[in-house]
């Protein structure tokens, strides 16, 4: 069976504290349980005080076996960082903005050059979707059409290589939409004029969008993951609903990061939908699921780890 876990952004303390909650021990050098795996979301750097601990946490439990990963789009996002443009000499498959620079500062800064190729090196071997004997795994979104494209792009490319980070970086390729679908999530565009804050402060005329349920009857404020903010209750354009692709009731539970929940308790977003980030880096906490193989997910399984000051 396996404990579910969260975006962690560098908050080592907070993991070890859960892993001990959950009953993991530390033998030899790696947390293990007896008779249990953890199966973590992504999102393991940037942000946080404690980001080589957590990626030395991670990495040994899953080369040792203890574990499985997803991709977050934050290592996502180094990788095309540190990735030069075979097009274009001297710049990056992510640009080198200052908003792209600060997003990644803590990581450079916190991680010596040999240990960040290192960490690159094994972003890379990353799964972006785990489907697994009773339940899935992935950073943001479950859309089959979108995982297709990138599973065949993956096959052609052998993998996470230049050649498939070029044109999965690309804005309007087919790949590159495929590959924020998975990591980043879907968004709506919102009517002309209509714009709200986001977390950080910064101004958006997209939402991200409850992609698992049906849009049908929904306004852009009922269909937003982030409503905070957001005064736009016309109902949705027609393109958002043509472009859905909910996420069946009968299929197998599905578990995700990504979406910094404001909630002050975890809770289920539908019977087999969860997501486990409630903003542990923006003074939230730290969130697992115990799953053990049950169809119809339930709110007594989570548990949580506060921040710690």
């Amino acid at each position: 069976m396996y404990d579910l876990i969260g975006d962690l952004h560098g908050h080592a303390d907070e993991l070890e504290q859960l892993l001990h909650r959950l009953g993991y021990r530390q033998i030899y050098g790696v947390y293990r349980h007896p008779e249990r795996k953890v199966l973590f979301l992504g999102d393991f750097i940037d942000r946080g005080p404690k980001i080589r601990e957590v990626l030395q946490i991670v990495r040994s439990m899953v080369e040792d076996d203890a574990a499985l990963a997803v991709m977050g789009n934050h290592e996502w996002n180094a990788l095309a960082y540190h990735t030069e443009d075979p097009e274009s000499p001297g710049e990056f498959l992510r640009r080198h903005t200052p908003g792209n620079v600060q997003q990644i500062s803590r990581t450079v800064d916190q991680l010596s050059p040999a240990e960040l190729s290192s960490y690159l090196e094994w972003f890379r071997t990353l799964p972006m979707w785990l489907d697994l004997e009773g339940l899935r795994a992935i950073h943001a979104c479950w859309d089959d059409s979108a995982i297709a494209v990138v599973q065949s792009a993956l096959a052609e490319s052998g993998g996470v290589t230049t050649d498939f980070l070029k044109p999965a970086s690309t804005t309007g390729a087919e790949l590159y939409y495929a590959v924020e679908v998975i990591l980043k999530g879907k968004e709506a565009a919102l009517p002309d004029g209509v714009s709200f804050l986001d977390k950080d402060g910064s101004s958006r005329v997209h939402v991200r969008t409850r992609w698992y349920l049906s849009p049908v009857g929904h306004t852009y404020h009922s269909y937003a993951f982030e409503t905070a903010g957001l005064d736009c209750h016309h109902p949705l354009e027609n393109t958002t609903i043509a472009q859905s692709m909910p996420y069946p009731t009968t299929a197998k539970p599905v578990f995700i990061g990504h979406y910094w929940l404001p909630h002050k308790q975890p809770q289920i977003l539908t019977d087999n939908v969860a997501c486990l980030d409630f903003s542990v880096a923006k003074g939230g906490f730290l969130c697992a699921y115990r799953w053990d193989g049950e169809e119809k997910l339930s709110n007594s399984n989570f548990v949580r780890v506060d921040v710690e000051e």
